[in-house]
């Protein structure tokens, strides 16, 4: 049996990667830093046919929690057939704070632990010649809303040089670019969501089946939904003043309210 690993595994985006690929026959390994809730999602994979679940409690801001994921995710005993780099959380406050701590601990766990982890997966992987390595990066990398563009700006770069790395191997490395997903994260970082229309709104299943097709076919980059890939094509083409300006206003909408999940 084929084993995927998700981290951010207990909620949203990650929850329905992991409920996907346990639909396709994977053998599922959730990492969260809640235990209840890895039991909760367990259960809820178990009742639903899936093999017995795997759940390592970790919080990755924690160097020696990703190295202890890294070596789970190079063990030669069950091998990681498909890597979910998707633990994050909303970042929304000043870049002008004298308190860095969530920038660090958003830099390590949405940078530092995709290198990581994304580095041991392929080591492992080019050693089997095979493995899929998916990082859930945003549409938001390609704007200019603070710290949280800045961290999916840099997955998204370190997706496709990963790629490029690993071009000659057996090895897939995709990212995907969600918009706005109708999941608790907005909720749990306070970040208001009134003023973004019905139409923008993705459903966490859709999207995670639309990816696993664009992964399924060698995409690099998968931006579900026609909408987000004009959107994309937009952000990526119109000059940079005015995505400043577009940045701004989005920007001046939130609340400052900060909230890891």
């Amino acid at each position: 049996m084929a084993t995927a690993l998700v981290t951010g595994g207990t909620s949203g985006i990650g929850a329905a990667f992991a409920r996907a690929l346990s639909l396709r026959g994977y053998d599922i390994v959730l990492v969260a830093r809640d235990e209840q809730r890895l039991a909760e999602m367990a259960a809820e994979l178990e009742r639903e046919g899936a093999s017995p679940v795997e759940t390592i409690s970790a919080d990755l801001a924690v160097r020696a929690d990703i190295d202890r994921v890294a070596e789970r995710i190079e063990s030669t005993e069950r091998p990681i057939d498909f890597l979910v780099n998707n633990a994050g959380f909303g970042i929304h406050g000043s870049l002008l704070e004298r308190d860095v701590s969530i920038h660090e601990r958003a830099l390590t766990v949405m940078c530092l632990a995709v290198l990581v982890l994304g580095g041991a997966a392929g080591r492992a992987m080019t050693a089997r010649q095979k493995g899929t390595i998916l990082n859930v990066s945003s549409v938001a990398g390609t704007i200019a809303t603070g710290d949280y563009s800045a961290v999916k700006a840099w997955t998204t770069a370190y997706t496709e040089s990963l790629a490029v790395e690993l071009r000659h191997t057996n090895v897939q490395v995709s990212a995907v670019l969600p918009g706005w997903v109708r999941t608790e994260f907005h909720d749990r970082a306070g970040i208001r969501t009134r003023s973004i229309p019905d139409v923008l709104w993705l459903d966490a299943d859709a999207l995670v089946e639309e990816c696993l097709r664009d992964v399924a076919r060698g995409a690099v980059l998968s931006v579900p939904s026609a909408r987000f890939k004009v959107l994309l094509f937009l952000t990526r083409h119109l000059p940079r003043r005015v995505i400043r300006w577009v940045s701004g206003r989005i920007s001046s909408s939130r609340d400052t309210k900060v909230e890891a999940r």
